[in-house]
């Protein structure tokens, strides 16, 4: 099959939709089909086909900052359609109607359209401004031939706001890129390592894990650990003068930005990878990505797409903002070898459920439902 993803944004980072479209294309050639890539403006030359559509301007939503599309012109549109002939485009949704929806009115009609849906609102306000976009989008997802979710909560967000009735099929994350991490050396010196891997934005939660930490070193258990702090983003100063005003230097680290390559490396380190976040997730690829690379244990903030991935090990999720819970949370996996040892033992079980090549074949398999329906319609 010749496959057109479609998203709005850049390629050029590393955020959980375009983790999922560079993940699903990459398996995808490696069966043999053709991968493009319909997207905002990118710079990266790293992927084949991409078609940069748009000139983008920076937003934020969801408490991220992220790139939305000024109109893309639609001749240009038309035009690669016509020469491509793309047998499925799989579309990323919620999406702009000045990139992705001008895409899908302008496909062919023996193109099948499949979308992804992938986000749950943060707060109230981010919920009204999808109920005007669902009604912006109203004509487009007529179009639609199938729609699938990457969680439950998702699913359930999509039929309320879009009115659009989805699979559920959850994110892909390659785990035996993943599984290929090795503990760092210069992490391996008898301390526990506890890591946490993420944008450094009051919606991950980073300043409830130094608060918790707090607590313990007042109770003398952060001589046995070392807090690694990997990310960047707005919150850093906050965090770094948190840290010195608190007397925890001696045991935080902040090493900045990861690259994608360094990832499977830095969760192997982990013996507790703490993911906080306090909301607006609709799945949790980093739960997946610390359980594939082998962290001895994932503690995960309790929200409803964290929840999708964690199952019911109420033991390892946390309300991020009761800090004495969290500490005591932290405290015991830092005690208890054999909770560490329970928990990845699990955790590798369900990673594998996560893994690009299950969700790949169940997503080749709904492409080819639908291109069926579009030949039985014709």
């Amino acid at each position: 099959m010749k496959i057109g993803f479609v998203l709005d944004d850049s390629l050029d980072k590393t955020d959980g939709v375009q983790q999922y479209v560079v993940t699903l294309g990459q398996w995808y050639r490696s069966q043999g089909h053709e991968v493009h890539y319909l997207a905002g403006h990118t710079e990266r030359t790293d992927l084949a086909h991409i078609h940069s559509l748009s000139r983008n301007i920076q937003v934020h939503f969801n408490q991220n900052r992220m790139s939305t599309p000024l109109p893309a012109s639609q001749k240009r549109i038309r035009k690669l359609l016509s020469e491509e002939a793309y047998d499925v485009l799989h579309v990323q949704m919620p999406y702009s109607p000045f990139l992705a929806a001008r895409v899908i009115n302008a496909a062919p009609e023996a193109t099948a359209i499949v979308g992804t849906f992938h986000i749950l609102p943060f707060s109230k306000l981010e919920s009204a401004a999808t109920r005007i976009l669902a009604a912006m989008l109203r004509r487009s997802r007529k179009r639609l031939d199938a729609v699938v979710s990457v969680s439950g909560p998702a699913a359930k967000f999509a039929r309320k706001r879009f009115k659009v009735k989805s699979e559920i099929v959850p994110n892909a994350v390659a785990v035996s890129h993943f599984q290929l991490g090795r503990k760092l050396r210069k992490y391996d010196d008898g301390k526990l390592n506890i890591v946490y891997l993420g944008r450094l934005v009051e919606r991950k939660g980073c300043m409830h894990l130094l608060e918790a930490l707090e607590l313990l070193h007042h109770q003398n258990l952060l001589h046995m650990v070392r807090v690694i702090i990997a990310g960047k983003g707005p919150l850093l100063p906050k965090l770094e003068r948190f840290v010195r005003d608190n007397h925890l230097s001696k045991s935080v680290q902040f090493i900045g930005f990861v690259p994608e390559e360094d990832k499977p490396d830095l969760l192997a380190s982990a013996n507790i990878a703490v993911l906080p976040s306090t909301g607006g997730e609709s799945f949790g690829i980093v739960l997946v990505e610390a359980m594939a690379a082998g962290a001895d244990v994932v503690i995960a903030g309790d929200n409803k797409g964290y929840r999708s991935v964690m199952g019911d090990h109420e033991d390892q999720i946390v309300n991020p903002a009761n800090t004495e819970a969290f500490a005591h949370t932290l405290k015991h996996f830092i005690l208890s070898a054999s909770a560490r040892k329970r928990a990845k033992k699990w955790q590798a079980v369900r990673a594998a459920e996560y893994d690009v090549q299950a969700v790949g074949k169940k997503m080749l398999k709904i492409y080819a439902q639908a291109l069926r329906f579009k030949d039985n319609v014709r």
